[in-house]
């Protein structure tokens, strides 16, 4: 049976490739062979062809629990995904990256307490790899780490994922280093890192390299070349939630958004509406910035905490860039324990 009468199927798919992503689940109820072509991987290879790949975001928050939201900025709706089914309980404290067309959450570990001690009741760091393929709509497990980590540095680069430092089981600060080849289902151990500095980190790819900051320290350390390692190097930059927009790097700090070059740096826009603002994630998807979730913390006159859905854009490419607000989530809320970008 032929995907649509009167055409060759390879014609069929790339005219079915030019749905949005968003539509994909009635496109599945015309009939079983619309169903196979839209979970299919040549249907996703054909939208790249045809230049009808989107620009997702995806993100999960405090609530629901394990529950992943992609966002349509096309469209300015929210697209929730099944549950990620780890068996660890309030997990957290993971990272997540997105290449090869598919959702990587890689680590992370359980904020779980024992409701009569207050201490820590659940497995702190794992080695688990999760990915989401948006072809079949469904999570599966992917080789485990070399070492299991919480708190670490995760990138994206030349299709590959490095992840580095953070803390494995017992809150044991850890120098090592790999990268993973989506390909192959591989993961590889890099050159250590020569610092830990005893606390969480982050990394941020731009001009090629992947950086691994730790909060409240200048040392930033640069990873360009897989078999140099790392150099570490002393930089004046701005603390506060940062972002890569085009290849441009930008940083939050004291309620302004500052456009970070070098050692120097220039202030975009204001952001004193955040001021009460918890738990957010500030993310780059297209030429905007995003500020997605969080929490409204009390203040003096006032001690509710209100768990947040909001979603906040600012469009770097206009002359005057000032924030408006776009579709809030649907179903998260809270503290974000993971945003990323998604292209399919």
């Amino acid at each position: 049976m032929t995907l649509i009468e009167g055409l060759p199927d390879a014609v069929a798919i790339r005219c079915l490739a030019r749905v949005p992503f968003y539509l994909h689940p009635k496109l599945e109820l015309v009939s079983h062979s619309w169903r196979a072509a839209i979970r299919s991987a040549e249907l996703f290879k054909a939208r790249h062809e045809v230049n009808s790949s989107e620009e997702l975001l995806c993100v999960s928050a405090f609530e629901p629990e394990n529950l992943w939201q992609l966002y349509d900025p096309k469209h300015d709706l929210w697209i929730s995904l099944p549950i990620l089914p780890s068996n660890i309980s309030h997990f957290a404290r993971f990272s997540v990256v997105s290449t090869a067309g598919k959702l990587f959450v890689l680590g992370g570990g359980s904020d779980a307490v024992d409701p009569l001690t207050g201490d820590q009741d659940g497995i702190f760091a794992t080695d688990e790899v999760w990915s989401y393929d948006p072809a079949t709509r469904a999570w599966s497990l992917r080789a485990s780490m070399l070492v299991p980590r919480a708190m670490f540095a995760c990138c994206v680069l030349d299709g590959k994922i490095i992840v580095a430092g953070g803390f494995t089981n017992r809150r044991k600060s850890i120098y090592n280093a790999e990268i993973y080849d989506p390909e192959t289902d591989v993961w590889v151990q890099l050159p250590d890192l020569h610092h830990a500095h005893n606390s969480a980190c982050s990394g941020v790819v731009f001009g090629g390299k992947v950086h691994v900051l730790h909060k409240g320290l200048s040392t930033i350390q640069v990873l360009e070349n897989f078999k140099q390692g790392w150099i570490a190097h002393e930089y004046s930059w701005l603390q506060g939630p940062m972002t890569v927009v085009r290849e441009k790097l930008y940083v939050m700090s004291n309620w302004f958004i500052y456009k970070q070059e070098g050692e120097s740096r220039r202030m975009v826009v204001s952001a004193s509406e955040f001021r009460r603002r918890i738990g957010y994630a500030m993310i780059g998807l297209g030429d905007d910035i995003y500020i997605v979730g969080g929490v409204n913390g009390p203040e003096h006159w006032n001690c509710d905490i209100k768990l947040l859905s909001d979603v906040d854009v600012l469009t770097l490419g206009s002359e005057r860039p000032a924030w408006h607000k776009v579709a809030p989530l649907t179903r998260c809320r809270g503290t974000i324990l993971g945003c990323t970008q998604l292209r399919i």
